[in-house]
């Protein structure tokens, strides 16, 4: 381990608080995620099945985006 991988725990802590935080103060404002077009959801009496594409796609494309624009930056 060297000093680089430090700095990149502790940026991955941060960015988990401030994620933490985001959720805690508007989780009522973000009801929308998981309940996007194209999100599978399937109910029956004993049987739940829930799998979010949409959703992940839209959190895949903003992610690279923000990792792109810290490389270039960076």
């Amino acid at each position: 381990m060297n000093s680089d991988t430090g700095k990149y725990i502790m940026l991955i802590g941060a960015a988990v608080v401030v994620i933490g935080v985001v959720i805690y103060f508007f989780h009522d404002k973000l009801h929308w995620i998981g309940h996007l077009p194209g999100d599978i959801r399937i109910e029956k009496e004993n049987f739940r099945f829930y799998f979010p594409v949409t959703t992940m796609i839209v959190f895949s494309v903003l992610i690279t985006v923000i990792v792109s624009l810290i490389r270039r930056f960076l």
